[in-house]
């Protein structure tokens, strides 16, 4: 009976192969709706793996690309911390740097003076020529041009000496309390019995009191408004 049994067993199996086979001939590729069910059956599941396949790598793209954001995030971070490390363990020595920078600019801007100083200022220009035995035939004040906090004075000057005199006066100049300065462009030519001439225009510059810094300021934001 068992031997009966299996060899029954084998005929359906080989039975329902071959009738599975069958579906799958002559099947009208322009027509699959009008296939057996297996092979229906077969497109099906090709086509959903195909759906999975390419949602699975599309995925996997996305997940790539994030990764390498990520790790060049890392890698940007790391850089910062590395800064900021060095900044902080440097932080007393910067600070310091910044007490002197603040100090340098405090004891410049004691070298400028202010709107009523000026005249003395422009005095003590004269005295340090006639201090050389210097003779000055222009001595001419010109437009002020003011800047954003500070307004520049230039000044025309003609003078006639000796050149060591000459040269004296231009050094007292550059060693005023107040900061006066000699343009490159000067011209010295020579005259009679040693005597040399000078032209130069001298600068000097002065704080801006504080009606002229509101008036700066006004100017200022109607030109960024115009552009």
């Amino acid at each position: 009976m068992a031997l009966a049994f299996n060899f029954s067993s084998k005929l359906d199996l080989t039975s329902i192969g071959n009738r599975l086979l069958a579906q799958f001939r002559y099947l009208d590729t322009r027509r699959p709706e009008t296939w057996p069910i297996a092979p229906r059956a077969m497109l099906l599941i090709g086509l959903a793996l195909m759906v999975v396949a390419g949602l699975w790598f599309l995925w996997l793209t996305n997940v790539e690309e994030e990764l390498q954001a990520e790790r060049s995030r890392e890698v940007q971070l790391k850089q910062d911390f590395r800064t900021k490390l060095t900044k902080a363990i440097n932080l007393e020595a910067l600070k310091k740097q910044r007490e002197q920078v603040l100090a340098n600019v405090n004891q410049l801007e004691k070298q400028l003076p202010s709107k009523a100083e000026m005249d003395a200022l422009l005095s003590d220009i004269n005295q340090a020529g006639l201090g050389r035995s210097l003779q000055f035939e222009l001595f001419r004040p010109g437009q002020v041009t003011v800047k954003e906090y500070y307004a520049e004075l230039p000044i025309a000057i003609r003078v006639t000496g000796r050149y060591h005199d000459i040269g004296d006066f231009a050094s007292d100049i550059a060693h005023l309390s107040r900061i006066v300065t000699l343009n490159t462009q000067l011209v010295i030519v020579p005259g009679r019995d040693d005597i040399l001439a000078m032209d130069a225009t001298a600068r000097t510059y002065r704080y801006l009191d504080s009606q002229e810094i509101e008036a700066q300021r006004k100017a200022t934001g109607k030109k960024g408004a115009t552009k």
